[in-house]
């Protein structure tokens, strides 16, 4: 073995190599190694169990089989520990969090001696966080995700976290359902360990690894508890080791070409608002810029194929059954890249031609019936997001997409919890709810409160739906006519930060339009008095460097000093 690779690569700098090595070895053999293994490459697994994290729960089964696909191919395993994040476990959301642990990522891959790394991970921003941290880390990377949870059943119905999650405490606060109700169903939510069983942010970014090369084919869909997310382990922990004998690295991958294929995909599947943030990061730290035309253009030419909730009504067993993301993706390959390259050291054209068609042409569509005729998510721009703003329009009410709304605002998160669901709120059914301040910088973090409640009188005379609009991020299990993402944020001097309670705004999404109806002028005026923002808590540690360094959405929420060297160009793609 070369003296630069296995446990010899990566010294400590003791300003002795001989006795760096000697130290080495012998702390390592004090847990039971002999000779012959520290001779091999070195692969490491990152270890993401968690007892607050049950989207990891299978995290210690997947280690054993990735370790045996290792061990078989003739190298070493080693499991090491990083953050793990849960998108209900973290506080005040998981995307604060989400830099940090690509920093943990890249760190411990630089760190530690190893010739490949496999990635595990699944809850919402765990995926993102470990290629980011992968990708800046510089050596031979592989995504492995945990696999969505079985959906589970009530009074008779299949149910499944977490868009029925949001549907039930919907009807919870409509006074559709009891007390009795909402405490029985919450039992049978979640079938599982494993990621949300329908389209939200762990599901798209699972797609996503796949998509852009990152992960196997035919990885993104197994459950997490079946046999067939054990043999994909398996099988990538077989693939880690031939990474690193080629040094196939995250750059050579993820490419401009690689980026659109994944845009392509997040169009396809009905994907996250999130997958936008999340590439854009990913993106930056190889020296793209996103383009946000390109991702609007490539959505008008995709139709929405898969029904699964929250654009459709399936879970991700139906779609792993039905012939997961190659089923798709063979439908769409006139659209895709297909020489881009993927971690199996083939094209996504030469992966395709293997591909299986859809058996369940119900949950994966034809072009000639799809779900939805264009792309799930579109970007918006105009006075109110000059930097643009994003809708999910696959799971919007089309009869909100062209709507004029009087404007009720609510100044930040605690003013609306503190007043949205009294009776005294002065709301109509056609008005616009409007959110400031839970930006990146606002929050800080960008929570997921851009998925605003109905106001609870409307809820209890049936509304379901209103146009709501935030700068701050939705979970991709939600749905309705909601704006997220408005660029530049509030708490940044955006054009949010002006809007009053009894504006008018006007939303179009044929014309990918978001409009305050006010002057010019009066719009400056607002902004120029409008008194700055400050998050709170962020005078010191971790927040303060977030308040600090994070940027706006179209760059991705990444911290500017963790940005690759900028000059590749922009991605996606539009033919």
């Amino acid at each position: 073995m070369s003296e630069n690779t296995g446990l010899r690569s990566g010294l400590t700098d003791y300003g002795d190599v001989g006795f760096s090595e000697f130290l080495r070895k012998a702390f390592i053999k004090g847990a039971g190694y002999t000779d012959e293994a520290l001779d091999r490459p070195v692969v490491g697994i990152i270890n993401t169990s968690s007892g607050f994290n049950p989207c990891h729960g299978n995290v210690d089964q997947l280690i054993d089989a990735v370790s045996r696909g290792v061990m078989m191919s003739g190298a070493l395993p080693i499991a090491f520990p990083t953050i793990s994040i849960h998108e209900s476990f973290s506080q005040p959301t998981s995307m604060f969090l989400r830099n940090l642990m690509s920093m943990d990522t890249e760190e411990m891959i630089r760190a530690q001696p190893m010739d490949a790394v496999v990635l595990i991970g699944g809850c919402d921003k765990t995926v993102p966080a470990q290629l980011m941290g992968a990708a800046s880390a510089g050596i031979p990377a592989i995504q492995l995700v945990t696999g969505p949870m079985l959906s589970g059943g009530h009074r008779g119905t299949v149910v499944g976290a977490c868009t029925d999650c949001r549907q039930f405490w919907g009807k919870y606060r409509a006074d559709e359902i009891d007390q009795d109700e909402i405490e029985e169903v919450n039992s049978r939510l979640v079938g599982s360990v494993g990621t949300c069983t329908v389209m939200g942010t762990a599901s798209t970014m699972a797609c996503v690894a796949e998509a852009i090369g990152a992960a196997l084919p035919e990885s993104a869909t197994a459950p997490a508890v079946t046999a067939d997310r054990m043999r994909i382990a398996e099988q990538t922990g077989a693939r880690a080791v031939e990474l690193a004998e080629e040094g196939l690295t995250l750059d050579k991958v993820v490419t401009a070409e690689s980026i659109t294929n994944a845009f392509r995909v997040v169009h396809a599947i009905g994907g996250s608002t999130n997958a936008v943030v999340h590439l854009a990061a990913i993106a930056g730290r190889l020296g793209y810029t996103l383009d946000l035309e390109a991702i609007d253009t490539i959505g008008r030419e995709t139709p929405v194929l898969v029904d699964l909730k929250p654009s459709g009504e399936g879970y991700m067993e139906d779609f792993h059954r039905a012939g997961g993301l190659p089923a798709v993706m063979r439908e769409i390959s006139h659209l895709l890249e297909a020489d881009a390259l993927t971690v199996t050291g083939r094209t996504i054209g030469e992966e395709l031609e293997n591909a299986r068609e859809s058996y369940d042409h119900q949950v994966i569509r034809t072009l000639d019936n799809p779900v939805a005729a264009v792309g799930g998510i579109a970007v918006l721009r105009g006075n109110l997001a000059p930097k643009g703003a994003i809708l999910k329009s696959s799971a919007a009410s089309k009869e909100l997409s062209e709507h004029t709304g009087r404007a009720v605002v609510f100044e930040n998160s605690k003013d609306m919890a503190e007043r949205i669901d009294s009776d005294a709120l002065d709301v109509a059914a056609d008005d616009i709810i409007v959110l400031k301040n839970i930006g990146p910088v606002g929050a800080p973090g960008m929570p997921e409160a851009g998925y605003i409640p109905i106001p609870r009188k409307l809820a209890r005379a049936g509304v379901k739906d209103m146009v709501r609009i935030s700068d701050g991020r939705m979970s991709g299990t939600a749905f309705g006519t909601i704006v997220l993402h408005v660029s530049p944020e509030s708490a940044v001097g955006g054009p949010l930060g002006a809007v009053r309670t009894g504006d008018r705004i006007r939303l179009s999404l044929e014309e990918r339009s978001i409009e305050l109806l006010i002057s010019d002028e009066e719009l400056a005026t607002r902004l120029e008095q409008a008194v700055p923002h400050v998050a709170e808590g962020a005078e010191r540690g971790y927040r303060k460097l977030y308040v600090d360094e994070v940027t706006q959405a179209e760059e991705g929420l990444d911290f500017r000093f963790l940005q690759g060297v900028s000059g590749k160009g922009t991605a996606p793609l539009a033919k």
